[in-house]
């Protein structure tokens, strides 16, 4: 139990840094991925949108995971017998 819930810590925090990154890819007030790469270039090609959806399609299965993996941790930690 101790190993798997190593992993799950060392996913949590891999996911929670790469979550920072994607939210701060969205785009927002005057900012967003479309901006950072050239906001001319990507929106005449069409592509712009298409990279959007898949930006929060990630974001939003990213956030899932995350969720899950909390609420595993503390599943762990109720459940163990180490109290």
């Amino acid at each position: 139990m101790d190993v798997l819930t190593l992993i799950l810590q060392i996913a949590l925090a891999a996911i929670s840094v790469l979550l920072v990154l994607l939210i701060l890819l969205h785009k927002g007030r005057g900012g967003g991925m479309s901006d950072m790469f050239g906001g001319g270039v990507t929106s005449s090609l069409g592509a712009s949108g298409v990279a959007e959806k898949n930006l929060n399609r990630l974001t939003v299965t990213l956030g899932v995971t995350w969720g899950a993996i909390v609420v595993a941790l503390g599943l762990i930690m109720r459940f163990s017998q180490d109290f």
